[in-house]
């Protein structure tokens, strides 16, 4: 009898001590990666050009990534091999919810290379990092990865189209891209001190999945040094009611901290609610006060912004206002309330009518038939953008915050100069991620 209870009380504690090593090794937020098939360096974890995530291993290269190793001999194991391809490839690495420090390598003993880095659902992290035969930068941002659990009990209701994205699934993924690109290590350790800007927002804001589309949600990343995380809680089609409906402000309210921000750009959505206590100066406004007063209650910083226009182009090559009264009602919000107001329904209208009725077409989702895989009909859509037209209203975002003189000022890349929208880049290129979908975003 003994015997019996002595090894059942054994079985018991090993089973309780494999479960609690197993949890810690699921809860793992610091990895350092050596990319390629030589010599591992010293405190790195190797990665072989044929390792394959699984959730097993918890990391591994992903969505179908072919990659190849090249080793050029030399003294230091984290250089002397890396990781490349001539197609977009993916890795992939599970952590918990939170923010976290990259740090990637690039580079090569022998030849040139450039590369570019986006990660989770598209956000551009990293753009057109060069380095000369023999050079190795390191460069390191902040990101955020979440998921959809608000507490024990309750969760965001995703929408179907959310359910494959990967912002919402449970582990970090990257994707590496641009012509010659060479990663030779990864470094991921959990951020502490870093400030947070989440944003809330429709189909002009989220980071979308797939080629073509694209919003400025998606490309703000890149602007910021480390320090910064972007927490896009953006969706195709929602409205401010509709947000707070499918608990997203909820979500965000759980992990928001004092001095994090708060984006908020509806209108395009809420414009087509036709109910008694609708529109920009009832519910709209309501709300939007509310979302003001929950992040104050917090002591984080609201920032409000202003619809982006839509391609409508009057008679006389100017953009007219298919928004009503949204736009004013945003601004007449923002001054009672006392915040942060960024208007790019003004700077969006100055960029496509400096780019004219016709060459506008170029920031949106305007491509002709076949131009995409299963694309057999053009697509003509004047409220979503392409990546283009999404950097650009990046970039009137980042002026927004220049000109409002936001803390979060200090932590661009490039504080001091100026972006004018009248004044677009006419040479800008996007190194196009593998995946592309012609089904509309919500909300057009």
């Amino acid at each position: 009898m003994y015997r019996i209870s002595f090894i059942s009380r054994f079985l018991t504690t090993l089973v309780v001590t494999l479960l609690s090593f197993s949890k810690v090794l699921s809860q793992t937020t610091s990895y350092k990666f050596d990319f390629g098939d030589g010599k591992s360096a010293k405190g790195y974890t190797k990665v072989l050009s044929s390792d394959v995530y699984s959730s097993s291993k918890g990391y591994g290269f992903d969505l179908g990534s072919v990659v190849s190793s090249i080793d050029r001999k030399g003294k230091d194991p984290l250089t002397s091999d890396f990781i490349t391809s001539d197609k977009p490839f993916y890795f992939s690495v599970n952590v918990p919810e939170g923010n976290y420090n990259v740090t990637i390598t690039f580079g090569d003993l022998k030849e040139a290379t450039s590369s570019t880095v986006k990660a989770e659902s598209r956000r551009l992290m990293l753009e057109n990092i060069v380095t000369k035969p023999g050079e190795f930068v390191i460069k390191t941002f902040t990101i955020n990865r979440k998921d959809k659990q608000i507490n024990s009990s309750e969760t965001v209701k995703l929408k179907d189209r959310e359910l494959s994205k990967l912002d919402w699934d449970d582990k970090l993924t990257f994707e590496f891209n641009n012509t010659k690109p060479a990663i030779t290590g990864l470094e991921i350790a959990k951020a502490k001190e870093e400030v947070t800007v989440f944003l809330c927002g429709n189909s002009t804001v989220v980071n979308q999945d797939d080629e073509p589309w694209a919003s400025w949600g998606q490309m703000i990343p890149n602007f910021f040094k480390a320090g910064v995380s972007i927490a896009n809680h953006a969706e195709s089609g929602l409205t401010l009611g509709s947000f707070m409906g499918s608990k997203r402000l909820e979500k965000i309210m759980s992990v928001i901290k004092p001095g994090d921000y708060l984006f908020v750009e509806f209108g395009h959505n809420d414009q087509k609610e036709k109910g008694p206590n609708d529109g920009a100066w009832k519910s709209y406004t309501q709300r939007l006060k509310f979302f003001i007063n929950e992040a104050k209650r917090i002591g984080a910083i609201p920032v409000i912004v202003t619809s982006t226009a839509r391609r409508s182009f009057d008679s006389t090559g100017k953009i007219f206002n298919s928004l009503g009264d949204f736009p004013a009602a945003a601004r007449k919000a923002a001054a009672e309330e006392g915040v942060a107001l960024i208007d790019l329904n003004v700077m969006s209208s100055q960029f496509y009518e400096s780019l004219g009725a016709e060459e506008s077409k170029k920031a949106f989702v305007h491509y002709p038939a076949n131009s995409y895989p299963n694309q057999t009909k053009a697509l003509a859509d004047n409220t979503h953008f392409n990546p283009y037209g999404a950097y650009e209203l990046a970039k009137c975002i980042i002026e927004g915050i220049k000109l409002n003189k936001l803390g979060l000022t200090h932590y661009l890349k490039d504080p001091t100069t100026t972006f004018n929208p009248s004044k677009p880049d006419t040479d800008w290129h996007w190194h196009e991620s593998l995946r592309s979908n012609v089904v509309k975003p919500d909300g057009n």
